[in-house]
């Protein structure tokens, strides 16, 4: 069992008295017959992954325990109230007493298209068609971001967006965006916990943060 465990450790395999290790093909290799720069790599690599191991576990169990804790701290308000804390679609804001410390706990939902999105296209391309082409290029060039599709086959949901927001009184472009509307299925939701502090009162919230890339 420890032989087994040092060698995940290590990489280092003993046979007999020798040691080895396995190559990207699964071949043996004498450890003395390995490029100093090529063990070093490997031992850099083992080390670093050890240490992000062991954050993504304690990530893991900060999670936990901090659904834990306000899940615990609802229940309480449930109970003493009949009431939970809320905002729209689950959004919530828990603050200390001093209001310097700050916890959001944020609801994402998934937005996908249905084939409505197809006949919102049409009535769209209508409206540019009959406009002249001098005419709203700006529009013209939402509407291109909008529905040219990603490496993925993905629409940008962003300029999709955009044009609801549009003002634009075209019988024909209002119809256009009552599709897009009745095209909007949430196919999923992710939850995400953000906590913040400032250091005076009339000062910015600071994130305090997580995400290695802002690290």
């Amino acid at each position: 069992m420890q032989a087994a465990t040092e060698a995940r450790a290590t990489g280092k395999v003993l046979v007999g008295d020798k040691q080895y290790m396995p190559d990207a093909k699964g071949n043996l290799v004498p450890v003395e017959m390995i490029k100093p720069s090529e063990m070093l790599e490997d031992e850099t690599v083992r080390t670093i992954l050890d240490y992000a191991t062991d954050l993504s576990a304690q990530i893991g169990r900060f999670k936990e325990h901090t659904f834990n804790d306000l899940g615990a701290f609802e229940a309480l308000l449930a109970q003493e109230y009949g009431a939970t804390k809320g905002g729209a679609k689950g959004n919530k804001t828990f603050m200390t007493f001093d209001g310097m410390k700050m916890v959001k706990v944020q609801v994402a939902d998934t937005i996908d298209f249905g084939a409505q999105l197809q006949i919102a296209k049409s009535l769209i391309d209508e409206c540019l068609t009959e406009w002249s082409a001098d005419s709203r290029p700006e529009i013209r060039a939402i509407v291109t971001r909008a529905f040219n599709t990603d490496k993925e086959g993905q629409i940008n949901r962003a300029a999709i967006f955009m044009l609801l927001r549009l003002d634009i009184a075209d019988e024909r472009w209002q119809r256009a965006m009552a599709a897009i509307r009745d095209a909007m299925r949430v196919v999923g939701s992710k939850i995400y916990v953000r906590c913040y502090e400032r250091d005076r009162l009339d000062a910015d919230w600071r994130a305090v943060t997580i995400d290695l890339a802002k690290a």
